[in-house]
């Protein structure tokens, strides 16, 4: 009777681990299918910010896709060689600088984003220099470089307003105060929505 209950035991464990298996390898690439997916794109709320007169707010979202892309360049070299010529039967020689280009290619980090915004304006009357909301997003990218985008809202009701671009390495936004042609201040200062790290 112990001997079968064993036998029993045995293949009742048998069939488990056959059953758990493929259920364990499953899970394993669903989680890393869902690791890689996270890594790869993202999208954050971002807000409320508002000028410093609370008059102007501020709310969105940020989706990044990020992407590796291959970039070409050239290289220059220069090598310092031996140049000789026969002039009335006596060989001459001097050091010449020969420069000569090689292509290369790398691979950089980098992304796509897209921010999206609503604006909404509490205050359409009063002093004409600060009568529209005003949003200005500030993009620094990984080779250095920054820009700016402004958006604005004169009207009674929030507008919605987005843009894309790519490579992101920070993106900030601060809301102000202004007319119809610019922000003239009332800021709430910088507020960073993104970041590559």
């Amino acid at each position: 009777m112990r001997f079968v209950s064993r036998i029993l035991i045995g293949v009742g464990a048998a069939t488990a681990i056959a059953v758990a298996a493929p259920a364990a390898a499953s899970a394993t690439v669903t989680a890393g299918g869902a690791a890689t997916a996270s890594a790869v794109t993202g999208t954050t709320q971002w807000g409320p910010y508002y000028s410093a007169d609370r008059k102007s707010k501020a709310t969105g979202e940020v989706s990044v896709e990020r992407k590796h892309h291959k970039v070409y360049y050239k290289k220059k070299h220069t090598k310092w060689v031996k140049h000789c010529w026969w002039h009335k039967g006596a060989k001459k020689c001097k050091p010449v600088k020969k420069t000569w280009w090689t292509k290369h290619s790398k691979w950089v980090r980098g992304n796509e984003f897209t921010v999206e915004s609503k604006l909404r304006n509490e205050k359409r009357w009063g002093d004409r220099r600060y009568r529209c909301a005003w949003e200005t997003f500030k993009v620094v990218t990984f080779d250095g470089s920054s820009y700016l985008r402004s958006f604005d809202n004169c009207g009674r009701y929030p507008e919605r307003h987005s843009f894309d671009g790519k490579d992101a390495k920070r993106i900030s936004v601060q809301v102000s105060r202004g007319n119809g042609h610019s922000p003239k201040g009332r800021s709430g200062g910088w507020h960073e929505i993104y970041s590559a790290f």
